[in-house]
């Protein structure tokens, strides 16, 4: 090698090193620039969820589970407790599953609201319709698929060609159910 070849690979080595390192503080400052706002968009998805599931609330108090996330407590205007809000997932066909489930204070659903999805568009997908989620409202006790015939109180009707994503929403409301009795103590 000569050194104009030396020359030559050291100034497109140098160019290459400059143009990550440009391109790398630019993705930096955006991530630090949009961080809070990701965050806060976050939080403000999760209390529309939270109001979605559990109409009734008024506002809600944080309640510590013992896995070390967080469960909500809903109250009415005169500070009563009217029912309780829990995140859990499973996974899907696609990936996980996260849903909001509501609880009235008997332990009923009232409300399933999905936070994060990644199924097949299309089939798995539907899970996000109202005809599906509106299956769980007002049961009461620990869910089973169906995929066939007229669901009875502790069954959900499978969507067409996505029983696996309908099993995981079924495994997520359990798992808030768990998290409902754990809290309560109703239901163990």
């Amino acid at each position: 090698m000569t050194k104009k070849d030396i020359g030559a690979i050291l100034k497109t080595a140098i160019s290459l090193f400059l143009i990550c390192a440009v391109a790398a503080g630019l993705v930096a400052l955006v991530n630090t620039v949009t961080a809070e706002t990701i965050e806060l968009n976050g939080i403000e998805e999760a209390n529309k969820a939270k109001s979605a599931v559990l109409p009734a609330a008024e506002s809600f108090e944080d309640v510590a589970l013992a896995d070390g996330s967080t469960g909500f407590v809903g109250k009415n205007a005169a500070g009563e407790t009217v029912g309780y809000v829990f995140s859990s997932s499973a996974n899907g066909y696609g990936g996980k599953v996260g849903i909001m489930t509501g609880f009235d204070t008997s332990g009923a659903v009232t409300g399933v609201q999905i936070l994060d999805i990644e199924e097949t568009p299309g089939l798995g997908m539907k899970a996000k319709e109202s005809a599906f989620l509106d299956q769980f409202t007002g049961k009461t006790d620990e869910l089973k698929v169906t995929k066939t015939g007229a669901p009875a109180n502790d069954e959900i009707q499978a969507l067409t060609s996505a029983t696996i994503t309908s099993r995981a929403m079924v495994k997520a409301v359990n798992a808030a159910r768990l998290y409902f009795a754990e809290v309560t103590g109703k239901g163990e």
